[in-house]
């Protein structure tokens, strides 16, 4: 009989999400109903009071009832959690459905202290990596001093570095002698967040690291490259140590001036938001995490951030963030269309980022990163994630990093 994917603590997560979603849809209904009885007009003005009387009541009981019977189950699921166990080694399946619920709503689950909220580690193989000397020696017997850091992108675990047989780390480390390790994060927590708690912990790992030092290199897929930049921006405020011994970073498909498809998202949420009879299902255009919302214009400082539970929700472009000083940084993008100068090449870019986005091209010259063109490669033909094993795409990372 196959086991299913999922810890005793997953099961407590997942209830606790349960009633969450009750809660919040119980709420989207009252405001609804509160809107159609006050009659206001299509483009009238909305409210996000409660109802009053007895519909009030009926829906602050409803409320009650769900709170008790979740804390019930909680409270239940809380002591039988020991006797079940919890840990052991996960699953390729258990990963991606963390990765992927995580980027959607990670920061809810954050903040509500769910136990489903990854929490942020590097790890090799899956494993987590406890940043003390001999610990690192013990699990990592073969270190070496050029450390190699891969960054996984929006809704992935560091599991899917490895994408049809082909993993870049593992391949560096055959052919240039890196040492490899991976961040495994919450990517559904604003960047900025990530960004404060990567600094941290990369000044922790190479002040443990068992061997001298001579380099680190850092590889950023998607979203992964806003955070690299992100943790870059926060060391130069700590003046933590390891920022010096960064020598290259390659951004891969890193959305440095937005994403498209979030921008989308914002627009309903104004639309939606524009009638009081339709104002309630706006709240579902907001599920999405703030981690989604940075992609919107490729936000990576905590200046762009409301305070709201740490999501950035700016509708204007955030503050232009620079590259590292004295730091190679290489960007590669890919487009949809078979060869350059279609129109789909401007248009689509990998089907997620654009192009000039991917290469840090703005039209604002003020906010273009000035990545030299000889540090710029453009894969035609490929997808997003066709960046994780395309063969031309690790010759490319490789001839860069080995020079």
């Amino acid at each position: 009989m196959k086991r299913l994917p999922v810890r005793a603590a997953d099961v407590r997560g997942y209830g606790r999400l349960a009633v969450d979603a009750t809660l919040g849809l119980t709420g989207l209904v009252e405001t609804l109903h509160h809107n159609i009885l006050r009659t206001p007009g299509v483009f009238g003005t909305a409210t996000q009071a409660p109802t009053r009387g007895i519909t009030g009541l009926v829906y602050r009981t409803i409320r009650g009832v769900t709170r008790l019977v979740g804390g019930s189950i909680d409270a239940l699921l809380g002591q039988l959690t020991p006797l079940v166990g919890s840990a052991g080694s996960s699953s390729p399946e258990r990963e991606a459905v963390l990765a992927a619920l995580n980027g959607v709503i990670g920061d809810h689950l954050a903040h509500s202290g769910n136990p489903l909220a990854i929490s942020m580690h590097f790890r090799r193989d899956g494993v987590a990596l406890e940043p003390k000397r001999d610990a690192l020696a013990k699990s990592i017997p073969d270190a070496g001093g050029r450390i190699l850091l891969l960054i996984h992108g929006l809704c992935m675990s560091d599991l899917q570095w490895t994408r049809h047989g082909h993993n870049h780390g593992v391949a560096l480390a055959s052919d240039a002698g890196f040492t490899p390790i991976y961040l495994h994060y919450n990517s559904g927590l604003d960047v900025a967040t990530n960004g404060r708690a990567l600094d941290a912990e990369l000044e922790a790992l190479l002040r443990e690291w068992p061997v001298p030092v001579e380099e680190l290199a850092v590889i950023g897929f998607s979203m992964g490259g806003l955070l690299i930049r992100s943790a870059c921006e926060c060391a130069q405020r700590t003046q933590h140590g390891w920022l010096s011994y960064l020598r290259s970073i390659v951004f891969i498909g890193t959305p440095h001036h937005g994403a498209p498809l979030e921008r989308g998202g914002s627009w309903i949420d104004s639309v939606l938001e524009s009638s009081p009879y339709t104002t309630a299902f706006a709240r579902l255009g907001k599920l999405r995490s703030a981690g989604i919302t940075d992609l919107r214009h490729g936000n990576v400082s905590a200046d762009a951030s409301d305070g709201g539970e740490g999501k950035a929700r700016t509708r204007t472009k955030p503050p232009a963030v620079p590259l590292p000083a004295g730091v190679d940084c290489y960007a590669i993008a890919a487009s949809l269309a078979k060869k350059r100068g279609r129109l789909s090449e401007r248009l689509l870019g990998d089907g997620l980022v654009p192009l000039s986005s991917a290469l840090g091209i703005d039209e604002d010259p003020g906010r273009t990163l000035g990545i030299p063109p000889a540090r710029q490669w453009i894969g035609y033909g490929m997808s997003h994630l066709a960046l994780l094993d395309r063969r031309e795409v690790y010759e490319r990372i490789r001839n860069w990093l080995v020079s």
